[in-house]
């Protein structure tokens, strides 16, 4: 059982998309990080804007985005359905307090533009099932996952 937290103390957020570029400095005392999927040159995946002096949060937020997106191209190619080149995921993670314990929780945002609502739903969850960050917050965080799709939004 999760515990809800009832104060926010600070949140960190990665923004994560499947890229071929390098990563690049966006001016604004920001970075972008880029990764590679184990087992898969030429498929990087790009932490854009994180922050130069990241938060521990942040950089669970961005190496758990890093996995999740490296495990949706891995569902969908399961499924037989190309991801969109402009698919992303947003990672928030809130420290927070509950009382005087602290805790964490966070928030996923999947954007798959231009796949069917309940095929990029059943890709979403089956990445789960799949990347090693979501299976050992499982049952131990309150996580919210939210499927986008144009203008669509599904929990």
């Amino acid at each position: 059982m999760t515990t809800k937290i009832q104060t926010v103390l600070m949140t960190g957020k990665t923004h994560t998309t499947a890229s071929r570029r390098d990563g690049a400095p966006s001016g604004d005392d920001r970075i972008d990080i880029q990764m590679s999927i184990p087992g898969q040159a030429g498929n990087e995946i790009t932490l854009e804007a994180m922050q130069l002096h990241p938060t521990a949060e942040q950089l669970f937020a961005g190496a758990w985005s890093a996995c999740y997106t490296g495990a949706l191209g891995v569902a969908a190619k399961a499924k037989k359905v190309a991801l969109p080149s402009d698919m992303s995921v947003d990672i928030e993670v809130d420290l927070g307090k509950t009382g005087d314990a602290y805790f964490i929780q966070a928030r996923i945002d999947v954007r798959m533009p231009g796949v069917a609502l309940d095929v990029a739903e059943a890709i979403a969850h089956a990445a789960h099932d799949m990347c090693p960050y979501s299976k050992a917050v499982h049952g131990n965080i309150d996580v919210a996952t939210n499927v986008l799709v144009a203008d669509v939004v599904a929990a």
